[in-house]
């Protein structure tokens, strides 16, 4: 299957990464390269662009799409919470600006063997990286009732999260879960059929269980304030991010390097010592216009935020 994805809200990310021709740029989650390829069209013979995917597929969609610009781009398999380590083996220090476009992409989602999708009946996989050994398959028939149902409250923040996990557990009892389509009949059971009136019953469940199997808040919450630390100075962070989850923890790790005093707010003078990293730029998150939406729909939730570092 071909590697397609449409890149979500492009020409404002391009934007926001105000980008140098000579400067270098990280995108910590590749995909396809649609954002790369318009990131290092700008960049001059002395720019650089390093590319991180976990995704062997992506990390080929991307190679090919990416070769016109040659020794300019350098394309990594690992995961983004390891730019660092990245960035140190190819004795960078400082770049100019990071891009990541956090959550699943269209090609993982409309390639039915990957189990991401709901709406087709596959294998429970789930996983971003086919190297990890646990699979949303072993989430579901492993984890206990109480783990089953905090994952599903607290990542799909859906409100019959107890009783979707107790059938859950129920239904394993008589056969091991196996296929993405067995899994949405289980959960379209446990909600009243009279409340399944937006969309499938088990979107919220399924987002829930990718997350707590690509560790995709933690990695993201990880990795904000590094990337800060390894921006020159008016270096620009972009994160795109697709459900409230992502988001708040965005808005939060960016409010608190800008301000990251602890100070009582009766102080006269700050005297914790915590020196601000930088300024954000998008006090209200950047989301996709009218047109996008109707030429994409899986951009409708999309919010981007930017963060520019400081002295």
């Amino acid at each position: 299957m071909e590697f397609k994805h449409k890149s979500v809200l492009l020409d404002e990310t391009i934007e926001g990464l105000n980008i140098k021709p000579d400067g270098i740029y990280v995108d910590g989650t590749l995909g396809g390269g649609g954002h790369s390829y318009h990131i290092a069209s700008r960049l001059s013979d002395k720019g650089r662009l390093i590319g991180i995917d976990q995704d062997k597929d992506a990390i080929k969609a991307a190679s090919e799409r990416l070769k016109e610009f040659g020794d300019k781009v350098t394309i990594v398999r690992d995961n983004y919470t390891n730019f660092r380590k990245v960035l140190d083996d190819l004795n960078v220090e400082k770049v100019d600006g990071i891009l990541l476009d956090i959550g699943v992409s269209s090609y993982q989602l409309d390639n039915t063997e990957r189990g991401f999708s709901y709406n087709a009946d596959a294998p429970l996989d789930m996983r971003m990286d086919d190297r990890q050994k646990l699979t949303a398959k072993d989430i579901v028939n492993e984890y206990d009732e109480q783990t089953l149902f905090r994952i599903i409250r607290d990542y799909g923040e859906d409100k019959f999260a107890k009783n979707i996990a107790k059938h859950i557990v129920a239904a394993r009892r008589e056969k091991e879960i196996e296929t993405t389509g067995e899994l949405v009949e289980i959960i379209s059971g446990a909600i009243p059929k009279k409340l399944q009136k937006n969309g499938n019953p088990a979107k919220k469940t399924f987002q829930a269980i990718r997350i707590e199997l690509n560790h995709e808040l933690d990695v993201l919450k990880e990795s904000i304030d590094g990337m800060i630390d390894s921006l020159n100075i008016g270096g620009r962070l972009c994160i795109i991010t697709f459900h409230s989850l992502e988001d708040r923890i965005v808005k939060q790790k960016f409010k608190v390097n800008e301000n990251p005093c602890t100070c009582p707010p009766n102080f006269p003078v700050c005297v914790c010592g915590k020196v601000s990293k930088g300024r954000i730029i998008t006090r209200k998150p950047i989301v996709p216009s009218d047109e996008e939406i109707a030429e994409n729909k899986r951009s409708k939730s999309s919010k981007l935020r930017i963060f520019e570092k400081g002295i």
